[in-house]
């Protein structure tokens, strides 16, 4: 799953023609997010102006063929929630479209407070690939609880896939290594876009309980699978990673840049 996994390295440096496999061992190493949206944004001003308007809040169709055969503009991506432990599940709620079928072993209150508000989370801006992360989505909007205080790892992942690449086998893996990432514990959230329409470039970000989870996630088979077809599929990438932090006696979020050590827990 392209860009969940931390490395303390050059951080916020671009990297081009990655080499997963060299680092593959490492225990900070990432994978590369596939473009795990299958719609292409098509929101240039010639096409906004022709296409007719959708509702932004409803689920875009998800599969290989529509990244190169678009059917529709895509305004607005809900984020992928990870499924809270079935012990925190709320007996008659019903499944949810923007939560995953895998659960989540388990999650602190804190934590709790933050998924729950993240099924709100949304981009702010169409231009949200080439947009300071902390100013591309409605963080702002989002408010936990006054007495709650924790710090959570971020990770963004700005990519431009090579023209051409096979989409399909990036795909499938990418999606295999989302679910091993929820069943290892602590990924709360995965959001993705879709191309930009003239750069080419996505962005995709994930929310983790704390930076060692995301350091365990790498070690997982799906996850290797992901990071070696990912060689081959990207002509650049750009991995960013950032503290979410929440303060006592206040409701919002900070989004911080990340300089190093442990975060969360």
């Amino acid at each position: 799953m392209p860009g969940l996994y931390p490395q303390p390295k050059g951080r916020n440096t671009p990297l081009r023609a990655p080499s997963p496999l060299s680092s593959s061992s490492s225990s900070d190493s990432f994978t590369d997010f596939d473009d795990y949206s299958t719609t292409t944004n098509s929101t240039a001003a010639s096409s906004v102006a022709t296409s007719p308007k959708r509702d932004p809040h409803v689920l875009p169709t998800f599969d290989e063929k529509t990244l190169t055969e678009p059917r529709d503009t895509v305004l607005y991506l809900p984020p992928l929630i990870s499924s809270l432990p079935i012990a925190l599940q709320p007996p008659s709620s019903k499944p949810s479209p923007l939560t995953t079928a895998t659960r989540l072993p388990d999650i602190d209150p804190a934590s709790l407070s933050l998924h729950r508000a993240l099924h709100h989370f949304r981009p702010v801006t169409e231009e949200y690939a080439s947009t300071p992360y902390a100013e591309a989505f409605n963080w702002d909007e989002l408010r936990l609880p006054e007495n709650d205080e924790r710090e959570w790892y971020v990770v963004a992942f700005r990519s431009k896939r090579k023209s051409g690449s096979e989409s399909g086998p990036l795909y499938d893996a990418d999606a295999k290594a989302h679910e091993e990432a929820i069943q290892n514990g602590g990924l709360l959230m995965y959001w993705y876009g879709v191309p930009h329409a003239q750069s080419g470039v996505n962005l995709a970000t994930c929310i983790w309980q704390s930076r060692k989870h995301a350091v365990a996630a790498n070690s997982r088979p799906h996850h290797i699978k992901a990071m070696r077809l990912a060689a081959t599929s990207y002509e650049m990438y750009d991995l960013e990673r950032y503290t979410l932090k929440k303060v006592r006696g206040e409701e919002g979020l900070r989004v911080e840049s990340f300089h190093g050590g442990e975060v969360g827990w």
